[in-house]
């Protein structure tokens, strides 16, 4: 390991068991229970042969690299940060230094730090561009391959999802866009060496940190607010809790026990329950078939709440799980993803075919 970066792909994550067994207290609940998988992202040093968050492609050379051509919104500001610069801010404020020394760069950080300078001061040279005149490149936000994450249910002979998207926020949902791509990796031959990136991001968390995964299988269940609204008041039945010996603050709202230890899992994860809480439940339907659509991907600001969820942290982390919730802070926020105000992107896919277009949700 170095500069806290992990280099081992054997890295490993365990959710500590639930504070009770949900289908003791509410047999009812039994079958709308579902598989899922926890990815754990913990910064490191993936290759693209590595399932990862932010790591580079197994991106074919023949291939065109995705951009972006939509409006953009404030994409005439010349002044934000390109995602080398928001890498770099990231790694110095990680690391501690006596107060008024000044940052100190390795030989590599330097060079970087060199070229990036370089670039910037000829693009900013050139002008700001325009939406109509220079699509913006697409940044990698998550690769998983099917012998990491078994859960994925790819098409035909593949075995890889890629998921970029373009760091700017665009109407009407104010959301960074997706592109979505399912390929075979043994068909992938020649690998891009270079992807273009974006001139810039119109956030910073809109960046995601090169992260190594720990997959991890579970079975969650719906937040309270999927329930009908029978279930939801037997949740609010405080008898029912009584049986489980729960903490009796929890009195006055049971319900809130269970959303917040029992229900769905926070974090980076396939499959799945959808997290809901900005929103109420939203249902998405297929554009191609109107089949209403499944949760393929979590993409989440937080791994866990600290103040409200800290029971979701591994066992491995649970010594370091208060502190900082900004993004790009360790252990809860590795990525240094940040999606709306500190929520979660849903991505979905059509169950009757992964083929057709997929949508996103910021819930």
């Amino acid at each position: 390991m170095a500069d806290g970066r992990i280099t081992d792909m054997r890295l490993v994550r365990t959710t500590p068991p639930r504070p009770v067994d949900v289908t003791a207290v509410f047999p009812e609940l039994a079958p709308l229970a579902r598989p899922a998988m926890r990815l754990h992202p913990r910064h490191g040093s993936p290759s693209v042969r590595d399932s990862s968050i932010g790591g580079p492609l197994l991106w074919p050379a023949r291939e065109p690299w995705p951009h972006c051509e939509d409006a953009h919104l404030h994409v005439d500001s010349g002044f934000r940060q390109s995602p080398t610069e928001v890498r770099l801010e990231r790694l110095l404020h990680s690391r501690r230094r006596p107060a008024g020394r000044p940052p100190v760069f390795t030989p590599e950080e330097e060079a970087l730090r060199e070229r990036n300078t370089v670039w910037l001061a000829e693009r900013f040279d050139a002008g700001p561009p325009l939406p109509a005149e220079c699509p913006v490149p697409l940044l990698p936000v998550v690769q998983l391959f099917l012998c990491d994450v078994p859960l994925l249910k790819p098409p035909g002979r593949a075995d890889l999802l890629q998921i970029l998207w373009c760091p700017y926020e665009h109407k009407p949902t104010f959301n960074p866009s997706t592109a979505l791509f399912w390929r075979s990796s043994a068909e992938v031959g020649d690998i891009l060496a270079a992807p273009p990136e974006p001139y810039e991001a119109d956030r910073s968390g809109y960046v995601p940190e090169p992260c190594v995964l720990a997959p991890e299988a579970i079975t969650e269940y719906l937040s309270s607010l999927d329930l009908s609204p029978e279930a939801q008041l037997i949740l609010n039945n405080w008898k029912r809790w009584q049986t489980a010996d729960i903490d009796s603050s929890y009195a006055e709202y049971p319900r809130e026990f269970y959303d917040i230890h029992l229900g769905n899992a926070p974090g980076w994860k396939v499959g799945g329950w959808p997290p809901w809480g900005r929103t109420d439940p939203n249902p998405q339907y297929c554009a191609a078939c109107q089949a209403q659509m499944a949760p393929l991907l979590t993409i989440a600001s937080q791994e866990w709440d600290g103040d409200q969820r800290p029971s979701w942290a591994p066992q491995e982390d649970q010594a370091a799980a208060v502190g900082s919730h900004y993004a790009g802070q360790d252990p809860a926020q590795p990525t240094g993803v940040e999606v709306g105000s500190a929520d979660n992107m849903q991505i979905y896919v059509c169950p009757a075919s992964p083929e057709h277009p997929h949508t996103d949700l910021i819930q």
